[in-house]
Parts: structure tokens; sequence; C-alpha cells
């Protein structure tokens, strides 16, 4: 009897570990050459990894290597209403939703495609605590086709801007005056993204 009982203790144990033993999430695919090209069979998907590449599908590997753009005067930021900020960030989220819902049918692909985009923009959260090794600042280059993503009659154009991921990082520019205190504000800034993470 006891023979027995230690059996199904034994394998209960094992279906245990085996439950909880972790899956590997999707950000695991960043680096490892998973292909999108095609994926499932949608046309949609058609050159989907020339734009960063099948092994950078955040294109994190773009920023790495960053080219200062020479301005002929100092960017410097200037504090604005944080309701002003905030209004901007919502205005460019919900703008984000309309690029994907209106352009791509394809709801595979609109899955993709926002988690890409989720997933690369969330790179920026390691520039701005300095965790990241890179610097704090934007593709000036990138940046100025903001005005063309609509067209005079209020509709999304679809003119192709001639850049791809592999582009990022050509072009930045690095605004001053920041208060960043190598000695205060790694403790002061990790008390702000914990209280934010805390908040979600």
């Amino acid at each position: 009897m006891f023979a027995k009982i230690a059996k199904i203790a034994a394998i209960a144990s094992l279906f245990a570990c085996v439950a909880t033993k972790p899956v590997p999430v999707h950000q695991e695919l960043a680096g490892r050459g998973y292909s999108f090209d095609n994926w499932g069979g949608f046309s949609s998907f058609a050159g989907f990894d020339n734009f960063y590449g099948s092994d950078n599908f955040v294109g994190s590997f773009s920023t790495s290597e960053t080219t200062v753009t020479a301005e002929t005067s100092e960017l410097v930021c200037h504090s604005e209403s944080v309701v002003i900020i905030q209004q901007r960030l919502l205005v460019l989220q919900e703008m984000a939703k309309r690029i994907i819902t209106e352009q791509i049918c394809e709801v595979e692909t609109q899955t993709v495609v926002f988690e890409q985009f989720h997933a690369s923009l969330g790179l920026f959260s390691g520039d701005l605590r300095r965790t990241s090794g890179r610097s704090v600042g934007f593709d000036s280059s990138i940046a100025s086709h903001f005005s063309s993503i609509e067209e005079s009659d209020s509709s999304l154009s679809t003119e192709d801007f001639g850049f791809s991921g592999h582009d990022l990082g050509r072009s930045y520019v690095f605004p001053s005056g920041s208060n960043w205190d190598t000695s205060t504000s790694p403790a002061s800034v990790g008390a702000a993204y914990s209280a934010a993470i805390s908040a979600i």
C-alpha cells in the first residue's frame, strides 16, 4: 500500500514540475531569427522581415549604434504642463490604433504589428532610466515624417517614406537640459518607475 501511495505521489510531483515549468515568451523571439514573412499564409505579412530583420523583431539592434545629427542650434528640453504632454501622447496612441485598424484587414497581422510596435516603443523605458546603455533621444529624420501620415483630406497616406527599421538611429538628436543627476537620479527614477508599474 505504501509503495502504491509513493508511486502516485511521485507521478503527481512530476506533473506538478511540468505544469510549473516556465513557458518561453514571445520576447525570446526577438533575436532568434524568427521569421514572420508570409506567416500563417497571410499575404499581408509579405516582406515583414525586411523592416528590422528576422533576427531583430523589436528593432533593438538598430538603436545600439547611433549617429548624432549636427544641429545648427542645440535642442534643449523645456517643461510643459503634464496635461499637454498626456494629450499629445494620447493622440499618438489613437493614431497608432487608427493606422493598424484602417490599413491592415487581417487580424493576425494587426496583432503581430501591434506587438512589434509596443515592444519596440518599450525599449525607450530603459533609455529614460539609463539602464539600456543608449543615450536618451530620438531619430529626427524619421520623426520628420509625422506630418505626412495624413493626406490633406485627413485620410491616411499610403506614401512609402523610403526608410526601414534598419535606418533607425542614423539621425539621432539628444535634447539636453534634463535634471538627470548620476548620484541621485537612479534611485528617484527607479522609484518613479516602480510607482508607475504598480499603477498599471
